[in-house]
């Protein structure tokens, strides 16, 4: 049993609450930040469901990564935290550039807080767009000493959101002598199954193929949300990990043609859902120009597939729990009620 606290913010969400379970399954006390204290019995509820331990050592504290007030409170006798939460949300949503540039703020907001509580060490949920997404050669293997430009033609807001956020950590804590010891996981697409009825944007992937909607043939380096929670908890302790970034992906990427396949052999009663054709490249290549959502296709038709692993296998003794075919799977279990 261990008394260093742990602060996980946005407790309620999709990756956090898997965070979560890892932790107390450890016997880690943990402090979940809520943006409304009324969502606290949905957590619980969330995690006594799939039997987790350790429950009494599970609390909550309101706080909003817009303001300033209560995160003093929130990081009062804390020895880690995971920055998990963003105020940038994409289930679905038009992300618009003043919105994202929020997530900058936001994520200064949490460092300083942790800065002016001694935190030892801060793990921060990055994002793989703030690495691959300028890597145009096919050949070229993406590692963690990769970075997105953040001018690159065809990046999202979202993604920019995320790549802007994470430079500022990493200049804050140059800035400031090391405050704390900061470890990024940069995930790849996240699926996997969920908790509750939090998932992360990623699955608008899958779901655009199980409700028939066009889509070029996209190749995504995805990841299971439980393997993310593990390196994040892994990259908490491991003295090594220190001012280190790690990617987060399964061993292989996945094609949306590949998806498509297996859906129809896993849930057959799911074929007729399914798009018959993909968009061309040919006709995205036509259409990039003039439609942003179509342009971020194009970048990603024309990105290096070839992701490494290794640091966090080597630095962290992670092994994946799962593959990108498990996590698609569970992906379209937690989708089918909805369709």
């Amino acid at each position: 049993m261990s008394n260093e606290k742990v602060l996980v913010t946005g407790g309620n969400g999709f990756l956090a609450l898997h965070i979560i379970q890892h932790l107390l399954i450890q016997n880690y006390p943990v402090r979940a930040t809520l943006r409304r204290l009324d969502k606290a019995k949905a957590v619980r509820q969330a995690l006594t469901n799939v039997q987790t331990p350790h429950l009494d050592r599970l609390e909550f504290v309101q706080a909003d990564l817009t303001t300033d007030a209560d995160w003093p409170a929130a990081m009062t006798g804390i020895t880690y935290v995971m920055s998990v939460a963003a105020p940038v949300f994409v289930n679905g949503a038009t992300v618009t550039d003043a919105v994202a540039n929020t997530a900058e703020a936001g994520t200064l907001r949490i460092l300083k807080a942790a800065a002016a509580a001694g935190v030892k060490r801060l793990v921060m949920t990055a994002n793989f767009g703030a690495v691959g997404f300028s890597s145009l050669d096919p050949t070229h293997v993406i590692t963690e000493d990769d970075w997105t430009d953040s001018q690159q033609s065809g990046l999202s807001a979202y993604e920019q959101s995320k790549l802007l956020a994470e430079k500022a950590a990493w200049n804050y804590v140059a800035d400031h002598n090391h405050p704390f010891e900061l470890v990024t996981v940069n995930a790849g697409a996240m699926l996997g199954p969920a908790l509750d009825d939090h998932v992360s944007g990623s699955f608008g992937l899958v779901k655009r193929l199980l409700t028939g909607q066009a889509t070029p043939n996209l190749t995504v380096s995805v990841v299971d949300v439980r393997d993310v929670a593990d390196i994040h908890v892994r990259a908490m302790t491991t003295p090594a990990a220190a001012n280190q970034r790690f990617l987060a992906v399964e061993d292989h990427p996945i094609s949306m043609k590949e998806i498509r396949t297996l859906v129809k052999t896993r849930f057959p009663e799911l074929a007729d859902r399914l798009p018959k054709h993909f968009l061309p490249n040919s006709v995205i290549n036509v259409l990039a120009p003039f439609s942003s959502a179509i342009k971020e296709g194009h970048l990603m038709l024309h990105l290096s597939h070839h992701v490494s692993n290794q640091k966090a296998r080597t630095v962290l003794g992670w092994t994946p729990l799962s593959s990108a075919k498990t996590a698609v799977t569970e992906a379209v279990k937690q989708l089918k009620p909805t369709l």
